[in-house]
């Protein structure tokens, strides 16, 4: 048992598995990427409204 060679499995479907999982994180990732942005982005409008309505009049 010792003396035998441990080889990775390159069945086709073993690739496809790990392909899939990497494409899933992949768009988990990408999810992630876009909620952060659009929480940024109303973030940013929020503090440009508040700007602008404490603005002193002139």
């Amino acid at each position: 048992m010792p003396d035998e060679e441990v080889r990775p499995d390159n069945s086709q479907e073993t690739l496809d598995r790990r392909r899939l999982a990497e494409e899933t994180r992949n768009e988990r990732k990408v999810w992630y990427f876009l909620a952060y942005f659009l929480f940024g982005i109303h973030i940013v409008a929020f503090v440009m409204i508040y700007a602008v309505t404490h603005a002193p009049n002139k």
